[in-house]
């Protein structure tokens, strides 16, 4: 029966091609979308599998008080922390490892030279994290002069050879001995871009201030890493230790902060908190493009729908002379179904070349390294059992409809489907097209959003600055010799250095006074220290007041603001010239600048004091001259830096890309709209073109006779296209409180965020059904133009 099932099922395939292809077609990109999106969902929700401890890991996280209570959560923690865990708590842990930031070092063996990026970590941190050993110890960071690398840093060093117990020379600071090379991480963990680790014994050393701060509780610029015993309770272990920094810390003068853990498995997916607690992040994106397949795939499986009750009357004798001839409705329900499942098995056939085809571009707009897991038998059994039920959804309303016909009135030929027969059909039709002007809208207003914070004013130079890190000590103590030697090259127009690049804060400090501030505030500053010519360089705008000078000595004990300080500080008397205390030292304000977005481009700029300190110096700013290639401008600079830092290799950045990658996340999501939205209407289209020919040709002996009665081909091409028309009219209609709804939440999720403005809605209906139009049009017109003569001889 099966066998007589899919033989009547592939004749009526290769009887009817046109029709056949479009379903295959439109099932096949439904399909691929569908898979595209559940190999993305799931690099995002197996994020951080590749630890094996992943259940049981979690950082510690600090939640700050402000002014007023407001809560403010980070991944910063103080020194002594750590210490304090393992001691009083470590019942609770299996492992406690502190970690500085991942920065770039440089590494150098012989001749070679490279910059990689790195963590000073205990030496429980790589059996933590299961680092996957090649060669070496796991354990070795014991040692406080050894050091890991993965195994591209290794090829990269030393080729071939075997790198163990060779030395590298980090920074132009210390040598250092391979014990250990480790798998890279893969691009789905949140340590992927972690090159090298290096022992924490020896960074506690290595500076002054450094050792100060392993008693300081207020010097929050480390990280921690926990891992719970098996089966521990996340919740109450948080709960314990939430108050340990305030044992050590005066809340009145010193603000108050509470510690909470956040899981590893939620590292990726609940990076935003609220009150102190993770709510959300990624994982709206996650139910986004999850509810995105679904109906990507519904709208395929509704063209199979409507194509197949459509051709309903050319079904009708074959049914009828079935149930005459014994069939019962389950045998045919079963027959209709076989087709359906044919169709989709075809589809999968190519969607799976299709999704092949696609996926280096859509690894590219997703920012993802996945494919399809060829080897994986799980993956694949879920593929064809998702195959067979798309076949069962499709195919299960024809199935039921078709099979439901009387074979006495077909067979007589008195068989009408019926005036109400099409509203079905065009119910499908406006749930194809009301998702996607809704997607269409969607997407223009992601784009307007990422417009609108691009449009925010930086207020300095958005173009020709490039930033050096002063990763070797040999940049240190040469500021004078290094920018008078770049000035002499004729491509530069300024240089400087800072504590901060101007695409980040790196520093908050509280602890400022000021004549008039409420004793029972602690309000954080942004704090960043700079050389005279900063200002200069990066091309800030002054409000109030005067820049650094080297004409005043006393300018090492003057600060500017930014509009949001003075605000924060709220004097009512002038700023300028007022005394702010920090540190026990008295500052004198000198200037006031407008906010520069130095962080997010969608939130309030943070309140921030620029000192006149060289001292806090981590980076290079240079300012090239406009209208010089930059090419031969660079090289004019690389050959500077080359004479003060020949231990390391001349790596800068361009602030105005570090400033666009600021906007990657909102950009990759739009573009991801943008294709599964091209996607979906492609596959709307394709219902509708099926549609279209199938009415022109159901009504050819109707168009024949208008001809020759005198109807012009515009009317005919109205007659046949105004149906259509009404019905993205309606979706238009029913889409616009549907998509205004979820974008109105969506944008409140910003501090500055853009107007959801009239025209969109207005401009996404227009091309929706100029778009309808012209689909419909092509068989439209084509059975305007036919001769009558031949249509009506058919019939």
């Amino acid at each position: 029966m099966l066998k007589n099932y899919l033989k009547t099922a592939w004749r009526n395939l290769i009887k009817n091609k046109v029709y056949s292809m479009i379903n295959i077609l439109g099932l096949a990109i439904g399909m691929t979308v569908a898979t595209l999106i559940a190999l993305w969902i799931w690099d995002e929700l197996t994020f951080n599998d590749y630890h094996g401890n992943h259940k049981e890991l979690a950082q510690v996280m600090t939640t700050f008080y402000g002014d007023h209570n407001e809560m403010e959560t980070g991944p910063a923690v103080s020194m002594p922390l750590g210490e304090e865990l393992k001691t009083k708590y470590g019942s609770n842990f299996k492992n406690v490892s502190m970690a500085s930031w991942n920065f770039g070092h440089v590494l150098k063996v012989g001749e070679t030279k490279i910059t990689a990026r790195g963590m000073w970590v205990e030496s429980d941190f790589p059996s933590m994290f299961s680092f996957r050993m090649k060669e070496g110890n796991i354990n070795a960071l014991n040692d406080p002069s050894s050091i890991l690398i993965n195994a591209s840093i290794a090829k990269a060093l030393f080729g071939k050879e075997d790198p163990l117990d060779k030395t590298v020379r980090l920074d132009n600071k210390g040598d250092y001995k391979v014990a250990g090379v480790f798998e890279d991480f893969p691009h789905n963990t949140t340590l992927n871009d972690a090159k090298i680790f290096l022992p924490w014994k020896k960074y506690i050393t290595t500076e002054k201030w450094l050792k100060e701060s392993a008693t300081q509780w207020n010097n929050h610029s480390w990280q921690a890493f926990v891992e719970l015993n098996k089966n521990g309770d996340m919740e109450k272990i948080s709960e314990k230790i939430k108050l340990v920094s305030m044992a050590h810390k005066n809340a009145a003068t010193e603000g108050k902060e509470e510690l909470v853990l956040q899981p590893m498995d939620k590292w990726r997916l609940y990076s935003e908190f609220k009150n102190g607690k993770a709510i959300a992040g990624r994982i709206q994106f996650v139910w986004l493009f999850a509810i995105i397949g679904v109906f990507v795939l519904l709208l395929a499986c509704i063209n199979f729908m409507n194509l197949s009750t459509a051709r309903s009357e050319k079904r009708a004798r074959e049914v009828g002379v079935r149930k005459a001839l014994g069939s019962a409705r389950t045998q045919l329900i079963g027959q209709f179904l076989s087709e359906a499942i044919l169709v989709a098995f075809l589809s999968l056939i190519l969607s799976i070349i299709l999704a092949e085809l696609l996926m280096p571009i859509f690894n590219r707009l997703a920012d993802k390294d996945i494919g399809l897991p060829w080897g994986n038998p799980i993956f694949w059994s879920l593929i064809l059992v998702f195959t067979f039920i798309t076949g069962l959804v499709a195919g299960s309303y024809p199935a039921f409809y078709l099979s439901q016909f009387q074979p006495i009135k077909v067979l007589k030929g008195t068989f009408r489907v019926g005036r109400f027969a099409s509203l079905p059909r065009k119910v499908l039709v406006i749930v194809q097209f009301t998702f996607s002007i809704a997607l269409v809208i969607g997407t223009i207003i992601v784009f307007k959003q990422i417009q609108f914070a691009k449009n925010r004013p930086v207020n300095y130079k958005s173009e020709g600055l490039i930033t050096i890190n002063m990763s070797t000590p040999d940049l240190f103590g040469h500021y004078d010799a290094i920018r008078s030697d770049l000035l002499a090259t004729g491509v530069v127009d300024d240089m400087a250095e800072s504590s901060s690049p101007t695409t980040g804060i790196w520093s908050n400090q509280i602890g400022f006074s000021w004549q008039g501030k409420d004793p029972n505030t602690l309000p954080s500053f942004g704090t960043i220290g700079v050389t005279t010519d900063f200002g200069k360089t990066i091309g800030w705008k002054i409000k109030e007041g005067r820049d650094f000078s080297k004409d005043f000595s006393t300018d090492s004990l003057s600060m500017i603001l930014n509009e949001s300080a003075v605000k924060q500080i709220g004097m009512k008397q002038d700023i300028v010239g007022q005394i702010i205390q920090f540190n026990d030292k008295k500052f004198t304000v000198i200037g006031v600048i407008k906010d520069m977005i130095m962080e997010s481009p969608y939130s309030p700029v943070t309140p921030t004091v620029f000192l006149n300190d060289p001292n806090w110096a981590n980076v290079i700013t240079v300012s090239i001259k406009p209208g010089v290639p930059t090419m031969d401008a660079l090289n004019r600079i690389g050959s500077v830096f080359k004479k003060y830092n020949p231990s390391a290799p001349f790596d800068y950045t361009f602030n105005d890309e570090d400033y666009a990658k600021k906007f990657s996340a909102e950009q990759r999501i739009g573009n991801l709209a943008s294709f599964f939205t091209v996607l979906a209407i492609f596959i709307s289209c394709l219902g509708l073109f099926g549609l279209a020919s199938f009415v022109a040709e159901q009504r050819k002996k109707e168009i024949g006779i208008r001809k020759v009665l005198g109807a012009s081909v515009y009317n005919l091409w109205k007659m046949l296209s105004i149906e259509f028309a009404l019905l993205v009219t309606i979706s238009f209609i029913i889409s616009i409180p549907l998509a205004w709804y979820y974008l109105h939440h969506w944008v409140q999720q910003y501090e500055y965020r853009t107007v959801i403005s009239w025209w969109v809605f207005l401009v996404s209906g227009i091309g929706a059904l100029l778009i309808t139009l012209i689909t419909v049009s092509f068989q439209a017109i084509k059975a305007a133009v036919a001769n009558p003569v031949n249509s009506l001889r058919t019939e």
